[in-house]
C-alpha cells in the first residue's frame, strides 16, 4: 500500500512528551510509542482538532520506520477513520490527519498522570476496551 507520507516530522513539544513517555515506560523507541498514541488517538470518538503542527524538533520517522510490520493495518485503521468521520481520503488529507492523531495521541499518553511505568500504559489501553 502507498503510505500517505514518507516522513513524518514532529513538534518539539511531541518530542518532549514522547522523551517523558520513554523514561516513564522504559520502551526506548520512538516508533513502538508512537503507534501506540497513534491507535490512542483512533480510538478515540471525536475527530481530531486541525490545529497546524509545527515541525520544529530533530525527530523524524520514516513511514517503514514508523508502521513497521503493523504499516498497512495502521493505513487501513487511517483510511476507516478518515471514511468513518466522513473525511476524503486523498494522500495529502490522510497525511494530514496522521499527523493530527499521531500529536492527539502523544499527548493523550504523556498527560496521562496515571502512566508511571509500561504496565501503566498497558492497563490504559486494556481498561478502556
Amino acid at each position: 500500500m502507498e503510505p500517505p507520507i514518507v516522513r513524518v516530522r514532529f513538534s518539539q513539544k511531541a518530542k518532549e512528551q514522547l522523551t517523558k513517555l520513554k523514561r516513564h515506560t522504559k520502551i526506548d523507541q520512538w516508533n513502538i510509542l508512537c503507534r501506540w498514541a497513534f491507535c490512542c488517538s483512533l480510538a478515540e470518538s471525536s475527530i481530531p482538532s486541525p490545529v497546524p503542527i509545527p515541525t520544529d524538533s530533530n525527530l523524524e520517522l520514516t513511514w517503514g520506520i514508523l508502521g513497521g510490520e503493523f504499516s498497512d493495518i495502521l493505513l487501513l485503521a487511517l483510511k476507516q477513520r478518515c471514511y468513518n468521520d466522513g473525511i476524503s481520503i486523498d494522500q495529502e488529507t490522510l497525511a494530514t490527519q496522521l499527523r493530527l492523531h499521531l500529536h492527539r495521541g502523544i499527548g493523550y499518553l504523556a498527560g496521562n498522570p496515571n502512566i508511571k511505568r509500561i504496565e501503566d500504559l498497558i492497563a490504559t489501553v486494556v481498561s478502556s476496551s
